[in-house]
């Protein structure tokens, strides 16, 4: 069954930003050369009642490609290296349809 990942965050770099907008850049690029990555989307929130301005949403064709996502070593290193320390707050949510 496939799955939409999604997670909606909120950076530690000032909206707006040259290191807002890397961190956007380099996330795209890392996550979209991983196997199994489909229809990667980078939204802006508009609504005020969330402090959390950005999100990633991508598909897997199943489970087992989600979980190969998260154990490969390029999804590791960049939560590791960019997103433990440019993000300040997110929600994850993970979806398959009825």
């Amino acid at each position: 069954m496939p799955i939409q990942h999604t997670v909606v965050f909120r950076l530690v770099p000032a909206p707006g930003s040259a290191a807002e907008q890397e961190f956007l850049d380099a996330g795209q690029e890392t996550l979209t050369a991983i196997p199994g990555v489909g229809g990667f989307v980078v939204h802006a929130q508009v609504s005020p009642k969330s402090d959390l301005r950005w999100q990633f949403s991508m598909t897997f064709a199943d489970q087992a490609g989600y979980e190969s996502y998260n154990r490969h070593p390029a999804h590791v290193a960049f939560v590791e290296q960019r997103w433990q320390a440019e993000v300040a707050a997110f929600q994850e949510y993970d979806f398959v349809g009825r």
